[in-house]
Order: C-alpha cells, then structure tokens, then sequence
C-alpha cells in the first residue's frame, strides 16, 4: 500500500509539474497576444493622429487660399477702380481699340509664316532630320560624315 501511495504521490507531483509547465507555454501565448494587441492599438492610435493632422493640413490649405482669392479680388478691383478714377476715360477706349484692331489687322499678313523650330534645307534633295531614311544612302547603309 506504500508503494501504491508513493506513486499516487508521484503521479500528483509530476502532474502539477506538467501543469505549470503547460500554464507557462499558455501564459507566452497569452502575453504575445497582449503584446500584438497593445501594437495594433499604438498603431491606430498613430494613424488616427495622421488623419487628424492630414485634415488639419487640408482645412488650413483651403482657408490659406480662400484669403489668396480674396486678396487677389481686392487687388483686381482695386486696379480697376485706379484705372476708371485716373485713365482718361477718351483716350483708354481710343486706345482699346487701336490695340485690339491695330494689330490684328497687321499681324495677319497672307505671306506671314509661323516661326520655325527647324533650319530649312540646304539641299533640295536632303529630306531634314525627320525622315526616316535621314543619314542613309539609296541602298540603306549608313552616309559617311
């Protein structure tokens, strides 16, 4: 019966032994899965942070350019207000109409060609640098320089 209690009482040792050893592999689980939970929360907190800072940028963006409108108005009635006050209101149309028909008129000439971005051929037979066939003989080997 000795033998049969020293072995119940082995049995309940290397029980509770296997048990602690179990409870710790669960508690490394259980603390890792802590440790990813309390990460994922920093990072949303972070990007919360970034959205918030990126909304705060794009609120100010606006209000900074609302302010540029609105000046830039100003200005321009400003100037226009000048203008009607100070310009001989005669000699400003008189002169809104020189400019607006005066160089239309000259500036349409029917010999008049638009600039080039090219230099014109020196060699009738030279097809510029645009053809396909630029820099090579009748037979399609390449011209000497």
């Amino acid at each position: 019966m000795t033998n049969l209690i020293l072995a119940a009482v082995a049995a309940l040792v290397v029980g509770i032994v296997i048990g602690i050893l179990v409870g710790r592999s669960g508690q490394g689980a259980t603390l890792r899965q802590r440790r990813a939970e309390q990460q994922i929360e920093e990072l949303r907190s972070e990007f919360t942070r970034y959205q918030a800072q990126v909304n705060e940028h794009f609120m100010e963006s606006a209000h900074l350019l609302r302010r540029f409108n609105d000046a830039y108005r100003d200005v321009n009635q400003h100037m226009a207000r000048g203008a009607n006050r100070l310009c001989n209101d005669e000699d400003w149309l008189e002169e809104l109409g020189q400019d607006g028909s005066g160089r239309l008129e000259h500036g349409s000439d029917e010999n008049s060609e638009p600039p080039r971005d090219y230099a014109p051929k020196a060699d009738p037979e030279d097809k510029g640098t645009l053809a396909e066939d630029y820099g090579l003989n009748a037979d399609g080997t390449k011209r000497s320089a």
